[in-house]
């Protein structure tokens, strides 16, 4: 992989807290420590590593990844079951987009369920805590290659 792949990494609302908010569903890595495992995944690529609490920023970085990443993946989080603005910002993008939840939506809260960024993703990792960061990396390598 050449140094010139820049995979975008986003994260949604809360994030910041990981560790400390509700670690039986969310494990006790940091923010700081997956992107740590990101980045190592990474290899030679260069990892884009952002969170806000805030739609408007997450649909901005979207579009900026238009013109400057070969893939993203996106931890939605809460937004991923409220957001038709971040499906739409989504759906913009010709490069491989993966969405990523460290639980498994599905077997929570029935609002949980429905995921509006599923439809505008070309794959989604679920259930697999903090290691889903690395899988999704290397989904996302094996998408970028793929395309070259």
């Amino acid at each position: 992989m050449s140094d010139t792949s820049v995979i975008y990494v986003l994260n949604g609302p809360n994030l910041n807290l990981l560790g400390v908010r509700e670690p039986e569903i969310y494990g006790r890595d940091t923010l700081a420590d997956i992107e740590q495992r990101c980045v190592t995944a990474a290899g030679d690529a260069r990892i884009v590593f952002r969170q806000t609490n805030h739609e408007g920023v997450l649909v901005d970085w979207i579009q900026e990844a238009r013109e400057s990443a070969q893939a993203l993946i996106i931890n939605p989080a809460a937004y991923g079951h409220t957001s038709v603005a971040l499906h739409d910002a989504l759906k913009t993008l010709s490069i491989p987009v993966i969405e990523l939840h460290l639980s498994n939506p599905a077997a929570r809260e029935a609002f949980r369920h429905h995921s509006y960024v599923s439809s505008a993703a070309t794959g989604v990792i679920a259930g697999f805590g903090a290691a889903g960061y690395e899988l999704a990396v290397q989904a996302a390598l094996t998408k970028v290659r793929e395309r070259a």
